[in-house]
């Protein structure tokens, strides 16, 4: 292996280190010294998130003096790791991961992503799905605008609310494979207002999404 060849590889296992450190630290990972929750709200957490390196991150435009950009200060106050960019490259990464787990009845995958109730709600929908035979099919495309519409503290909770606006193909089938809903050949934009929290006074450093809405 030459000198360039050397320094290329360098580079990007430069880069492969320092993408797995931001979806670690925005996403969460397990350190030992986790808080273990009670049966009411939840479970172990261990939502390790390994995706694929997409390319440089967006950049989040937060008014400056807005509501958001007070929010975010006030977050940035209790938890000074926090960063709007880094958090959106990770929102996107896992709201992309939650609605094909969510489609394919998987579980496994939900659950730590999701706070207590909002793991609640997508059960009972997949549970309905599996009494009635049906099957949801859905490919993500990808995203047309991600923005964030909302962040501040409440107790020592962190909160921010993302508009995702989306492009999917959604069909619906019985157990026999014949589409009820939908067209697998049809693109829709979609738009989602989705909410996820942190206990800044926690060890976790595990995000949960635990609200959701449809932007109408």
């Amino acid at each position: 292996m030459n000198n360039n060849e050397l320094i290329i590889t360098l580079i990007f296992a430069a880069i492969a280190a320092f993408v797995l450190f931001k979806l670690r630290s925005v996403l969460g990972r397990r350190t030992g010294n986790e808080q273990q929750r009670d049966a009411m709200g939840s479970r172990e957490t261990d939502n390790v998130i390994h995706m694929p390196d997409r390319g440089p991150r967006d950049t989040v435009d937060i008014e400056p003096h807005s509501p958001v950009a007070v929010g975010v200060s006030d977050i940035q106050a209790a938890d000074p790791s926090f960063d709007p960019t880094g958090f959106m490259g990770g929102a996107k990464a896992a709201f992309e991961m939650i609605v094909t787990a969510f489609a394919a009845g998987d579980r496994e995958t939900l659950k730590p992503l999701l706070g207590a109730d909002v793991y609640a709600s997508f059960d009972a929908a997949i549970a309905e799905r599996e009494r009635d035979g049906q099957k949801m099919v859905l490919k993500f495309v990808g995203f047309k605008s991600a923005e964030i519409t909302r962040a501040f503290m409440n107790g020592s909770e962190a909160r921010v609310t993302i508009e995702f606006v989306s492009q999917q193909s959604i069909t619906m089938t019985n157990a026999d494979g014949a589409i009820l809903e939908g067209d697998p050949n049809t693109v829709e934009v979609v738009t989602d207002l989705w909410t996820f929290a942190r206990d800044t006074d926690s060890a976790d450093p595990n995000w949960e999404l635990v609200e959701t809405d449809t932007g109408e």
